[in-house]
């Protein structure tokens, strides 16, 4: 899984950029070239999860930057092109553009062959678990909540329409998805203080509940903006925050120019229940636009090769590093 998909106007503008260079994209935006050097190990997971931030526009409507998203709806043709199987849609911004916008961002997400987790367009879905088989038959379920819609009320009559990252609730839907067959569940949690490397004492308290339940195999988490630890809880892998996986924040804070994909290899222990037997991570960086080709750079690699300014692929290096380990409990973690 990757951080935020944070739609800013100038993220789209460069896609349109890329566009007009190439010929190539859906719908006048190509952002192949900017996510190049992590499209491989994307389409390589069997199961690949995006943080899709922002709701996208209707048709017709226009595209909108902060405060309140409307990202282009081509957009989810392009998640499912470069292959993310599904994404958490359960953020702070889910209800930018209300109920109809969620339903929306839903509709094209399903459309495109990409599963959508942590909003629910009826009733009846929030009460189906989000179960993905991967190639080798391994049933996966997929639990979603965020601490915040900004203060937007939840629609009126549908205040199950966004998910709670309330731990009781997150449980029930945890023990629903391996009633429904899951063999593994990994959690997502969208919330924390932004910009904060350091998990906040909310979330500290819902993965303690989350990996003490014995039902959690995972947990996942976004929303501060900048990477956060990487440690294992009760026994249990926890990314606190894997930052952004594009932007384009104020360019003062460097650290939002930067993220992670987290990686995880889960192996059969007994029959029905799995375990990670090899957790890592994929530093990321990217610059601001139109300085320069906006692109997604994998830290590591970038440096061993001699591409892009060292300084500053170093400097991305030494704050993600010290970021994932500043809770310990990370000696067989591994950085790629």
């Amino acid at each position: 899984m990757g951080g935020d998909l944070l739609w800013h106007n100038t993220v789209w503008q460069a896609g349109q950029a890329e566009h007009r260079r190439t010929g190539k994209g859906i719908g006048g935006i190509d952002l192949a070239p900017v996510f190049a050097d992590v499209a491989e190990t994307i389409a390589g997971a069997d199961l690949a999860i995006c943080q899709e931030e922002v709701p996208f526009a209707g048709p017709g409507e226009p595209w909108q930057n902060f405060p309140l998203f409307a990202a282009p709806p081509q957009i989810a043709r392009w998640i499912a092109q470069v292959g993310f199987d599904a994404c958490v849609t359960a953020s702070n911004h889910s209800i930018d553009q209300g109920y109809a916008g969620l339903v929306e961002t839903a509709d094209l997400l399903e459309r495109a062959g990409v599963a959508h987790v942590g909003t629910f367009r009826t009733r009846a879905e929030r009460d189906r678990p989000v179960l993905l088989t991967t190639a080798d038959g391994v049933r996966i379920g997929l639990v979603a909540g965020t601490y915040s819609t900004n203060g937007i009320p939840l629609p009126q009559g549908r205040e199950w329409s966004v998910n709670s990252w309330d731990p009781a609730n997150l449980l029930a839907q945890v023990r629903a998805a391996r009633s429904a067959g899951a063999e593994l569940v990994v959690v997502h949690l969208h919330g924390g203080n932004e910009y904060d490397p350091s998990p906040n004492a909310d979330q500290i308290r819902i993965v303690e509940e989350l990996t003490a339940s014995g039902e959690v195999d995972l947990v996942l988490g976004s929303h501060a903006h900048v990477v956060q630890p990487i440690t294992r809880v009760n026994g249990v892998w926890v990314v606190y925050g894997m930052g952004n996986m594009i932007a384009q924040q104020d360019p003062s804070m460097p650290r939002t120019y930067e993220g992670i994909l987290a990686d995880f290899t889960f192996t059969e222990k007994s029959p029905g229940r799995f375990a990670v037997s090899d957790a890592s991570y994929h530093p990321l960086v990217w610059g601001s636009w139109p300085a320069a080709p906006l692109r997604v750079q994998r830290v590591v690699p970038a440096l061993a090769a001699g591409r892009g300014d060292r300084y500053r692929l170093q400097k991305a290096l030494e704050r993600t590093r010290a970021a994932v380990h500043a809770a310990g409990r990370t000696a067989s973690l591994h950085e790629r």
